[in-house]
């Protein structure tokens, strides 16, 4: 944190809600009425517990902040300046996260571990993130700075700075652009995110619809030809020989042509 004061980051903290939330109308409307700035100013002043050994109040103070704003941050989480938290129900930061400047986090979103080791087990958020709703980041990866997650998806692996990643597991889909990156606001252009579901079952209906239109003009080609074999198997059936077996041989090189 640079060696800035609490109060510092505090008023940073505020102040930034209403540069990124449309829906704030003024600072005492921020202070008194939004969970996410709530739970921030109490994980503000656990992790000053927290880092002078008094972890047992520390885990009090987090212990509070959950119960009243149902945001759970572990004391021992690293939390950089101007962070947001938009609505905050539902999220959990792990003890060993690391989250840089000017991050967004959205509700549901969870900076989880994967192992039980006492080390490092939490993502690092660099600055600049925004972490769509309901979003799980799971495991030591590294969310690059300007990096974009979508709603809902699951990352077990590094993102790329400025790029945007989305779906289960997650995958990246494209860069951020930049004018949305750079003019200081928050993105949001959700409906904008790709869903990769809905491109693979509009990819799977339209080959659906080739191939049925590919059959229906196969049948057209070889519906007439057989039916005279049908005729002239009629005919032939009272007579002896291999004449059956010839009209069956000279159908099948037929049709086999007609499917090449």
């Amino acid at each position: 944190m640079g060696g800035a004061k609490i109060w510092t980051l505090l008023r940073e903290d505020i102040g930034c809600v209403k540069a990124r939330d449309p829906a704030a109308r003024h600072t005492l409307e921020v202070i008194l009425t939004y969970p996410g700035v709530h739970a921030l100013i109490l994980h503000r002043f656990a992790n000053w517990l927290w880092k002078r050994g008094l972890r047992f109040p520390a885990r009090l103070v987090s212990w509070f902040g959950r119960l009243v704003t149902n945001v759970d941050i572990h004391p021992g989480a690293t939390i950089g300046r101007r962070f947001f938290i938009d609505h905050g129900a539902g999220v959990v930061i792990g003890e060993t996260a690391e989250i840089g400047n000017d991050v967004t986090l959205y509700h549901g979103v969870t900076l989880g571990g994967t192992s039980w080791s006492p080390g490092k087990r939490h993502p690092t958020v660099e600055s600049g993130v925004l972490i769509g709703a309901g979003a799980k980041i799971l495991g030591p990866i590294v969310v690059c700075a300007g990096a974009r997650i979508g709603a809902n998806s699951v990352v077990v692996e590094d993102v790329p700075p400025g790029m945007t990643v989305v779906g289960i597991p997650g995958r990246v889909v494209r860069e951020a652009r930049e004018w949305r990156r750079s003019d200081g606001r928050i993105d949001l252009d959700h409906h904008l995110i790709p869903d990769p579901v809905g491109e693979a079952l509009t990819r799977m209906l339209d080959r659906i619809e080739f191939l049925e239109a590919r059959v229906t003009h196969l049948q057209g080609r070889v519906n007439p030809y057989l039916s005279g074999v049908q005729e002239a198997r009629a005919k032939a059936a009272d007579k002896p020989g291999k004449t059956e077996e010839k009209i069956d041989s000279a159908s099948t090189s037929f049709a086999m042509t007609e499917l090449r």
